[in-house]
């Protein structure tokens, strides 16, 4: 049941509860970043935004589920920070179900991680139900019996789950011994792979040209392509047009450190289509805000999906362009920074909608995530962002005014081996937009609005009493 919602006019005061004040065990100027900053729910106009729940695994691997005052609706455990929901339409009807990872291995100094890209990986992930019950998994009869399960994984029509992968293996032509590779398997409800497809297999797919090829295959990252994304292309209307590369049964994906992304043919396995990796080089100026024009200079982007139909933009592509360093060799990229959001005719490869920091009246460099992040479309036309880096949520409208902003508050806590210092880190890899009809019925949220106040007037006030 959804409580009563005040009237429009209630505020709620930064000061106050919603709005938190990071406050943390240590010194500030031990930070390379400001010491204290708020957290949590810092603008939010119910009027304007579109008014949901919100996914997202935080630094104490818990996977939580809130309203857009913050409010902690129903949290999961998860052992990474995957946590992905699943739709009841493609699960018999369940509502409240989330893929996690349910645990993970170390991978230093083993072959699981040559060149120790990562120093976990996981081990089995899993379905649970919304009590927390596992109700099905993965890894124990994956390939060298771990599910290596990264970024991705996407419940299909059928009950099958597509399973975006590592499998480390010597692949010949590379300097490495072993590489990083990307695979994808499709499992079924007993947890047994059904069908793969291997990255490996599709270098001379990707377009690449022969010296591209060959920076590729002398690369010191055993993790060369780094494959961050998985979805499945859904229905469109270019598919209903006769267009076959967009098959809704086919899968998107691209590569983090290679700049491109294609479509796969699930049939035969095959590039039906791709974007990158070769572009023009960024437009500046005006220029640079101008639509629709060619698409320009993507590098380490992040969640491009196919808009699903029933959204504004339906048929197009959404992307997160971070501008992270990226490309064989590194491409060019803009001196002051800056990503973007970009919404790209498939046909035309033509941006149609961007959204970047200047689109909110800051400088570009404003808006800046250089790895991780996501971007979703949302029913009443704006677009939740995701600017994972610095752990920032937030829903624009298509002119780019931000109608409500979060802060993450559970952070994650290190110490620095080198230095003994403790380390904060507060990044999301992916944040999801929620449905409030994915919940069970019963399920209680608020609405209540959030104005900031005048950035330049709100200060700490210096503690009196202390002497």
């Amino acid at each position: 049941m959804q409580l009563k919602r005040p009237a429009r006019h209630t505020t709620i005061l930064l000061r106050k509860a919603i709005f938190v004040l990071a406050t943390l065990s240590f010194a500030a100027s031990a930070q390379a970043v400001p010491g204290v900053y708020p957290t949590g729910t810092t603008r939010y106009d119910p009027a304007r935004a579109f008014n949901s729940l919100v996914i997202f695994t935080g630094g104490d691997n818990i996977a939580r589920l809130i309203d857009l005052n913050g409010n902690s609706i129903h949290q999961w455990q998860d052992a990474a920070s995957f946590s992905t929901l699943i739709d009841p339409a493609l699960n018999q009807g369940r509502r409240g179900h989330v893929f996690v990872t349910l645990s993970t291995i170390d991978g230093k100094g083993t072959d699981l991680v040559p060149g120790q890209v990562n120093r976990k990986v996981s081990q089995s992930i899993g379905e649970l139900d919304w009590e927390g019950r596992v109700v099905w998994s993965f890894g124990d009869k994956a390939p060298g019996g771990a599910a290596q399960q990264h970024h991705d994984w996407a419940r299909l029509a059928n009950g099958n789950t597509l399973v975006l992968a590592n499998l480390v293996h010597a692949v010949a032509g590379f300097k490495q011994k072993l590489i990083f590779d990307d695979v994808i398997y499709e499992v079924n409800a007993a947890g047994e792979v059904v069908w793969r497809w291997t990255a490996s297999e599709h270098l001379d797919e990707f377009g690449f040209t022969p010296e591209e090829l060959k920076l590729v295959r002398e690369t010191d990252n055993s993790d060369f392509l780094h494959i961050n994304n998985l979805k499945v292309v859904g229905a469109n209307h270019w598919f209903n047009s006769g267009d076959q590369r967009f098959n809704p049964d086919n899968l998107l994906i691209h590569s983090r450190s290679a700049n491109f992304i294609v479509i796969i043919d699930k049939k035969t396995g095959h590039i039906a289509w791709n974007l990158g990796p070769h572009y023009p080089a960024l437009a500046s100026g005006i220029k640079a805000r101008t639509v629709p024009r060619p698409v320009d200079q993507i590098s380490g982007q992040h969640d491009a999906q196919i808009i699903p139909e029933g959204l504004p933009g339906a048929g197009n592509l959404l992307v997160f362009d971070n501008q992270g360093e990226a490309g064989f060799p590194p491409v060019a990229l803009s001196f002051t920074g800056g990503s973007r959001v970009l919404e790209i005719n498939p046909v035309k490869k033509e941006i149609v909608w961007q959204y970047t920091g200047e689109d909110s009246g800051a400088p570009g460099w404003s808006f800046q995530s250089t790895h991780i992040s996501a971007a979703r479309r949302l029913p009443n036309g704006n677009t939740f962002i995701d600017e994972g880096q610095k752990g920032r949520l937030f829903q624009v409208t298509p002119d780019g005014e931000i109608v409500w902003e979060y802060i993450n508050p559970y952070v994650r806590i290190s110490t620095d081996p080198l230095n003994g210092r403790k380390s904060v880190n507060n990044q999301l890899y992916r944040a999801q937009p929620v449905p409030y009809e994915w919940v069970p019925a019963g399920t209680e949220h608020t609405e209540i609005p959030v104005i900031p106040p005048e950035l330049s007037q709100f200060h700490i006030q210096a503690d009196l009493a202390t002497p």
